[in-house]
């Protein structure tokens, strides 16, 4: 993987609206068009912490395809690709609920429900979940569990549907809706992925309005950093032996850098590249395994940054 650039950044000055956000360069084109660009930045600990890679391409061609495999179920936002790492789409109101949908009793965040379990809890998210159950355990069925959308640095905050409406973050009619499309999605997640011999844990969908009001799917959907995929084939072996299910490891660089130092305090040691080129494998072995298809590696040596910007040159 060595062959190949990775991008750091995508500052394009002729492009209006700059906003950079921890992994995408976003412009906004004042015909409410948002240009958003993944760079292949890694971000961990509240800071940028290596460029692996071919990531970016592998978020937004992944993104890609499940937008074109769930149109038919929730409009999205895309309006054109011009570039493997650009997505160009209509600019929205990003409503302030994430809808997290999960399939199974598994998560390590202080929002996951497993957390909240083994700390005894059985009421969360505007639902009570069943005694006896173990790490990693299918749930009977699909559930919703919608955190408050983190601005500015903030954190996100478990929230039940009765709260989300009370408080006026949705309306009901909006709750409605995006419940009915998370789950929905999710279901064709699921499915697409048993194919590919995959388990769609869970994930988390990010939703917004358009100009006239109507919501769209935003962001990304399905991709390896926003969704838990277990390989289906070892999962029943690894669940009766108590083991953690077989995944996608990207956290290579994480966990080295972890043992290393305090990531939060201190200043980062230099990250050995074969642990980045080992992730940016990892990335693109998730690509083909999620959609089936052969990943488009750009030339060897290739500048990213200038062929995006070549590529955007007609919105300049």
């Amino acid at each position: 993987m060595s062959d190949y650039l990775p991008l750091h950044e995508a500052v394009i000055p002729e492009l209006p609206n700059y906003y950079r956000g921890k992994v995408r360069e976003n412009y906004d084109l004042p015909d409410g068009r948002r240009i958003l660009i993944s760079t292949d930045r890694l971000s961990a600990f509240d800071r940028a912490i290596a460029s692996i890679p071919l990531k970016g391409q592998v978020l937004t061609q992944t993104a890609r395809y499940w937008f074109e495999h769930t149109a038919d179920i929730c409009p999205n936002h895309v309006l054109e690709y011009p570039d493997p790492n650009v997505v160009v789409g209509k600019r929205l109101e990003i409503l302030p609920v994430e809808m997290v949908v999960r399939g199974y009793l598994a998560g390590t965040t202080g929002t996951s429900i497993l957390t909240m379990y083994k700390q005894g809890r059985r009421d969360m998210y505007g639902m009570t979940l069943p005694d006896g159950l173990r790490d990693n355990q299918a749930l009977p069925q699909p559930i919703l569990t919608p955190t408050s959308k983190a601005f500015d640095g903030g954190h996100d905050e478990p929230l039940s549907p009765a709260q989300i409406v009370g408080s006026g973050l949705l309306t009901q009619a909006q709750w409605d809706e995006l419940a009915a499309f998370s789950l929905a999605l999710f279901a064709r997640g699921q499915q697409k992925a048993q194919e590919r011999g995959l388990i769609l844990a869970d994930t988390k969908y990010e939703f917004g309005l358009d100009a006239d009001g109507h919501i769209l799917l935003a962001d990304e959907i399905h991709t390896p950093d926003s969704s838990r995929y277990w390989f289906a084939q070892s999962y029943p072996e690894r669940f009766e032996a108590g083991g953690r299910p077989e995944s996608f490891d990207k956290d290579f660089v994480r966990s080295w850098v972890v043992e290393r130092c305090d990531p939060y305090t201190q200043d980062l040691p230099q990250i050995p590249q074969e642990l980045i080129d080992q992730t940016s494998s990892v990335y693109v072995r998730a690509y083909e395994t999620i959609t089936g298809q052969a990943f488009d590696y750009p030339p060897p040596g290739e500048d990213p940054q200038a062929r995006i910007r070549r590529n955007l040159a007609k919105y300049f």
